[in-house]
C-alpha cells in the first residue's frame, strides 16, 4: 500500500492578501480541491492511501464533499496534547484541537510533527528558557497518543537540520523513540523531512541519500511505512517511487514559478507520475 499524503497548510489564503489561493473563495476551497481529485482517485483503489491535510476551518465542507466511502481521507493539521475524558475535562481548551473534536468532525488522520510545527514548538519553549530540544518530541508523542486513541491514523514527520546532518542518525533515532514510545505503531506512517533541503535555493538529496535513511528508520521501527516528506513532486515522483524503502510522499505546493500555489490537475499528475513508475 503506497501513502500518497497532502498538506495543505494555509494555501486557502487569497492571492490578494498574499497568500497562494487563486482556486476558489474560501468558502468553497475545501470542496473545490475534493471534488476536482475525488473521481481520479478512484483508479487507485486498493492500491494506495490519500490522507489531505485541511486547515481546521475547512474540516466540515472537505468531509461533505469527500462523501461516504471516499478515497480521501480527510485529515486536519495537528491535534493537542490532552483530550477531553469523562470526569476529568470536558473540552475547556480554548484555542486548541482535542482529537475528539476532531474525530467528531468526521476527520479520520492527522499530521504530526511537521517541521514547521516543530520549530513553532521548540520556539515557544525557548522563549520559556527551557534548553531541553527532546522536550518537543515528548509533546508531539503526546499528541500522536491522543489521535491513536480516537481511532486516527497519524502522519508523523521527523528530520534533520543542516547543523544535525552529522549526526542524524542519532537525530532520527531519538525522534523515533521519544515520539513513538507507547503508541500503537499499526495508525503511524513515518515522513522523513530532510529538513536542510527544504526551501528556495536548497539542493533536493537524491535516491542516494533518501534509500539509506529510509532503510534506517524502518530498521528503527521494524518495518513501519515511510514516505519521502520533502516534498513530493513532478519532477521527483518517478526517482521517489523508484525506491524501494520508499513507501510514498507528502505533496504540498504544486506549482513552484509563476502563480505559485496548489492545483488539483498537477496534483493528479503527480499522482499518476508516481504510481506509474510504481508499477515497473
Amino acid at each position: 500500500m503506497k501513502h500518497l499524503c497532502l498538506n495543505l497548510k494555509r494555501f486557502d489564503v487569497p492571492a490578494a492578501v498574499g497568500g497562494v489561493n487563486r482556486l476558489a473563495a474560501g468558502s468553497e476551497w475545501a470542496p473545490a480541491i475534493v471534488n476536482a481529485v475525488k473521481e481520479a482517485l478512484e483508479a487507485y483503489r486498493g492500491e494506495a492511501r490519500f490522507p489531505m491535510y485541511f486547515p481546521e476551518a475547512h474540516v466540515l465542507p472537505a468531509v461533505a464533499a469527500a462523501g461516504a466511502g471516499s478515497m480521501i481521507e480527510v485529515g486536519c493539521q495537528g491535534v493537542y496534547r490532552q483530550d477531553v475524558a469523562p470526569g476529568v475535562n470536558f473540552g475547556a481548551y480554548t484555542t486548541n484541537r482535542p482529537a475528539a473534536a476532531m474525530k467528531a468532525l468526521g476527520v479520520s488522520s492527522t499530521i504530526i510533527g511537521h517541521c514547521e510545527e516543530r520549530a513553532d514548538k521548540l520556539g515557544v519553549l525557548q522563549e520559556a528558557g527551557v534548553s531541553d530540544i527532546a522536550a518537543v518530541n515528548r509533546l508531539l508523542n503526546k499528541e500522536i497518543a491522543c489521535a491513536v486513541a480516537q481511532g486516527m491514523s497519524v502522519t508523523y514527520c521527523i528530520g534533520e537540520k543542516a547543523e544535525e546532518r552529522g549526526r542524524w542518525q542519532e537525530v532520527l533515532a531519538e525522534q523515533l523513540a521519544v515520539g513513538l514510545a507507547g503508541i500503537d505503531k499499526q495508525r503511524v506512517i513515518i515522513a522523513y523531512e530532510p529538513i536542510w533541503a527544504i526551501g528556495p535555493g536548497k539542493t533536493p538529496p537524491g535516491a542516494e541519500v533518501i534509500a539509506p535513511i529510509a532503510r534506517f528508520i524502518k530498521d528503527q521501527t521494524g518495518g513501519m511505512p515511510v514516505v519521502y516528506g520533502g516534498g513530493l513532486k513532478q519532477d521527483n515522483a518517478a526517482m521517489l517511487a523508484l525506491i524501494p524503502e520508499i513507501d510514498g510522499g507528502l505533496i504540498a505546493l504544486t506549482r513552484f514559478q509563476g502563480e505559485i500555489g496548489f492545483y488539483p490537475d498537477e496534483y493528479l499528475d503527480i499522482i499518476r507520475i508516481y504510481m506509474r513508475h510504481c508499477a515497473k
